[in-house]
C-alpha cells in the first residue's frame, strides 16, 4: 500500500483545484472540492491501487470490472457529468442532465489539475483536452454541457489559461452552441 503517496497525489491534486477555482471566481467551491476523497470507501481503494501516474479507480476497474471507489466519488460530487444522469420516464432509460454552470467550471477546474498532477513534466495545455478527447464516444454527458467543456478545453489549448480563466470568471451561462463569440445566451 502506498498510504503516504496517495494522500499527498490527492492533496496535491486538490490544493491545484482549489487555486483553479479561486481563479475561476467560484473560491467556496475550490475550499470543498473532493473531500469524499478522504473518506475511508475512497482513500484506502486509492491507497491500495496507487501507481502515481493516473486515478487508483483505474486499476481497481480493471481488475474487478467497476470501481467501487469511483461510485461513491461520482456520486457525492456534482463536478463530475457522470453525478448528472437520471431515469427518463419518457425514453425509459438513463440520460444525461444539463449541469448548472458552477460544476461545469469546477469540472475544468478539476480537469486542469488532474492533468498536471498525473502528467507531471510532460504536461501541456493540450493535455486535458487529449484526455477528454478519448473517451468521446462512450460517455454519458448532456451534449450541452460536453460543447461548452470542450470549448474551454480548446480554449485553454489554444490560448492559455490567462484568457481561459478569465472567461471562466465572467461565464453566467451556457453559451449558444451556434455562437463562436462565446456570448452567453
Amino acid at each position: 500500500m502506498n498510504i503516504w503517496k496517495h494522500f499527498c497525489t490527492i492533496t496535491k491534486h486538490r490544493h491545484r483545484v482549489m487555486i483553479n477555482c479561486f481563479r475561476a471566481g467560484i473560491p467556496w467551491q475550490g475550499l470543498f472540492h473532493d473531500l469524499s476523497k478522504y473518506s475511508p470507501s475512497e482513500f484506502w481503494v486509492g491507497a491500495r491501487y496507487y501507481q502515481g501516474y493516473r486515478s487508483p479507480n483505474a486499476r481497481e476497474r480493471e481488475l474487478y470490472g467497476y470501481s467501487k471507489a469511483w461510485m461513491h466519488h461520482k456520486g457525492r460530487n456534482r463536478h463530475h457529468f457522470e453525478y448528472w444522469t437520471d431515469f427518463n420516464p419518457k425514453q425509459d432509460k438513463v440520460v444525461p442532465v444539463k449541469m448548472p454552470i458552477r460544476y461545469v467550471k469546477e469540472m475544468f477546474c478539476d480537469r486542469l489539475a488532474a492533468s498536471k498532477v498525473y502528467k507531471g513534466r510532460d504536461y501541456t495545455d493540450r493535455s486535458s483536452l487529449e484526455y477528454f478527447q478519448k473517451s468521446r464516444e462512450s460517455r454519458l454527458i448532456h451534449p450541452e454541457t460536453a460543447a461548452l467543456l470542450e470549448k474551454l478545453l480548446y480554449m485553454l489549448a489554444e490560448e492559455g489559461e490567462k484568457k481561459t480563466f478569465a472567461y471562466l470568471r465572467k461565464l453566467k451561462g451556457y453559451p449558444k452552441l451556434s455562437d463562436p463569440g462565446g456570448k452567453e445566451a
